[in-house]
């Protein structure tokens, strides 16, 4: 008789775990779908019902370590907070989730990272999704008059480099010491009350060499 489908996802579910505890001990080089369906006490042809390969066994994974991120940004999109506010909220809510890791455990978080790192493909969809969610913070951040002169697409990409400590992990593991949700603030301020594409000065001086 076939599985339901609550029992499919249940086992998938418990295979996730598996697959997690065996990154946490190994690294991502020692997850391989042989020593999953051992460490499982299946065999590898049950686990392809649930796997076909290690790249979907790795989405799984980034569904599950990505699933809290979305649901906290979708929270905030929801809300009837003003748009400056958030942005706030949309950076400062995950950035406190990772800290949180890291504070609990510095090596498994970055262990996690490296694995992103070498399954780019399997979390870029996650970095698209909060794209697009941060565009509609801005759009909405431009109907009251902010960021006058750019583009959605631009000023995503301008806020996600002046926001990097806060929301790209590499960058937040190695600046973590010296992060906080108040300098966050001053940051999302800054760009609010200055990001526009005005020219104020900064490359009116002229004679300056590169060294």
């Amino acid at each position: 008789m076939a599985s339901s489908g609550t029992e499919h996802d249940a086992m998938r579910a418990r295979l996730v775990d598996v697959a997690q505890a065996i990154v946490e001990e190994r690294g991502g080089a020692g997850l391989t779908l042989s020593e999953l369906a051992a460490r499982a006490g299946i065999s590898q042809a049950n686990l392809s019902r649930y796997f076909e390969t290690r790249e979907d066994l790795m989405e799984a994974i980034a569904d599950y370590w990505f699933h809290p991120m979305v649901e906290i940004m979708e929270d905030v999109l929801a809300s009837d907070l003003p748009p400056r506010r958030k942005m706030y909220e949309f950076f400062a809510r995950r950035f406190v989730v990772m800290r949180r890791k890291w504070e609990a455990d510095p090596v498994k978080l970055q262990t996690y990272i490296e694995v992103g790192n070498d399954y780019f493909e399997q979390v870029r969809s996650y970095i698209d999704l909060a794209d697009h969610y941060l565009g509609e913070i801005i759009g909405e951040a431009m109907s009251d008059g902010a960021f006058s002169g750019l583009e959605v697409d631009e000023t995503i990409s301008l806020v996600n480099q002046m926001c990097a400590p806060y929301c790209a992990l590499n960058t937040m593991t190695t600046f973590m010491e010296r992060l906080s949700e108040d300098k966050l603030a001053r940051i999302v301020d800054a760009v609010f009350d200055g990001l526009s594409a005005q020219d104020r000065g900064a490359r009116s001086l002229t004679g300056l060499r590169a060294a």
